[in-house]
């Protein structure tokens, strides 16, 4: 089968697409024929880890495809039923084993472009805001990068279905369009404004009851200042620095503040496992109304892998960068 792995770790120029054997599920796994896989910055951070060595792995953590073969005995996934789902790596390529309990039925009206769009930044917003954030209806939370894939599930999923008030940055107005047809209440330009300033503002200066962030150094000052009292901050990325050389504790203290820090692909299959099944339960009926969505940037074919990871290293994409197979 053709696949997508590395000739050895490094820029997107060391991507490679090359034969592998088609892979053999074990009695609880599925063995899809992949249709879509969706990109994430995990792929980027596999392709260049130095600590890898060869024979290095195939790329992709997230496919919508078809089971071809189903060795176990949940039923529910015969050969032939459509299917999207984490997978421990392997998911650019023609074939990818999805382990049984974290398969999530894909409806006829959901494409596997759209399929493939929804694992990774659907649980992961899901994750950060209900059992990380613990975010009630009512409240107040701010989502920074909200054009990006994680950032766009997590407004739908703030505002459609637990009913809290969000706040949204991100760096262009077209940006900001999309996250307030999404449902933001508040857009806020990072490079033009001081979102702390804005936060406080439009929050009677009292602040947010949680921050999505996935920022990390950079915004670590201001997204104290946006915290109010018995506050949440999750963080889910380092894109502007991880080291933050002065943090006064203080202010942690006196605002009663929970810092958590998460990254989903690190997680035990138990965890994800867990968390799939009750995000069937709890997002995809939403999913399936066309209550939220996934969005989509680009399509690219699997030929065109390294055009797309160049892509999404640019920071220009709204939503999901998608590849064919």
């Amino acid at each position: 089968m053709k696949a997508v792995s590395i000739v050895r770790p490094g820029d997107s120029s060391q991507l490679i697409i090359e034969q592998r054997e088609k892979p053999i599920p074990k009695s609880t796994e599925l063995l899809i024929e992949v249709r879509a896989a969706a990109l994430n910055r995990t792929d980027l951070l596999t392709r260049a880890n130095t600590l890898l060595k060869a024979p290095y792995p195939i790329l992709g953590v997230e496919v919508s495809g078809i089971v071809v073969e189903n060795p176990g005995t949940d039923k529910r996934f015969k050969p032939g039923t459509r299917v999207a789902g984490l997978v421990n790596q392997g998911g650019y390529a023609q074939y990818a084993v999805l382990p049984v309990d974290r398969a999530i039925l894909l409806p006829e009206n959901i494409g596997f472009d759209c399929g493939a769009a929804i694992p990774e930044v659907f649980l992961t917003a899901y994750q950060t805001l209900c059992w990380l954030g613990e975010l009630k209806p009512e409240e107040t939370v701010l989502i920074h990068a909200g054009a990006s894939g994680v950032g766009t599930a997590a407004i739908q999923i703030a505002k459609h279905i637990i009913g809290a008030r969000v706040i949204t940055t991100a760096g262009s107005k077209e940006k900001l369009t999309v996250c307030e047809n999404l449902g933001a209440s508040e857009t806020i330009n990072y490079k033009e404004e001081d979102f702390s300033e804005k936060v406080l503002a439009c929050t009677n200066q009292e602040g947010v009851d949680l921050i999505l962030d996935f920022v990390g150094a950079s915004y670590w000052e201001k997204n104290i200042e946006s915290l109010k009292k018995d506050s949440r901050l999750i963080l889910i990325g380092t894109l502007g620095g991880s080291i933050v050389k002065e943090v006064n504790l203080l202010e942690l203290l006196t605002k009663r503040v929970t810092l958590k820090g998460t990254l989903l692909t690190p997680r035990s299959d138990a965890y994800k496992a867990k968390l799939t099944q009750e995000f069937i339960k709890v997002v995809m009926p939403y999913l399936e109304l066309g209550t939220i969505k996934p969005v989509i940037d680009t399509i690219f074919s699997l030929e065109e892998v390294e055009k797309a990871h160049r892509y999404m290293e640019s920071n220009e994409n709204i939503g999901k960068i998608i590849v064919t197979i």
